[in-house]
């Protein structure tokens, strides 16, 4: 993986117990090791991460979720 990313997964790891008490079931995205911002949905998340930081890289995680899923931003970018 990504060393910049793996540091935005720390981050998050880092907070996870805030998150889960302040965020659950939301989405949040954290860039350069910090929360950039929290939404109701992933592609309110992906969305305001492309226009803010581009291609990343960022994490977008789902608050709760049990395990981090990991692909391109130009995937979020150009859906096929």
């Amino acid at each position: 993986m990504n060393a910049v990313l793996d540091r935005q997964v720390s981050a998050y790891e880092a907070r996870r117990e805030e998150m889960e008490r302040e965020y659950l079931g939301r989405w949040v995205v954290f860039h350069d090791e910090d929360l950039a911002g929290t939404y109701d949905s992933f592609e309110e998340a992906a969305e305001d991460a492309i226009e803010r930081f581009g291609t990343g890289p960022y994490l977008i995680r789902e608050v709760g979720a049990s395990r981090i899923v990991r692909f391109p931003a130009s995937v979020l970018s150009h859906p096929v």
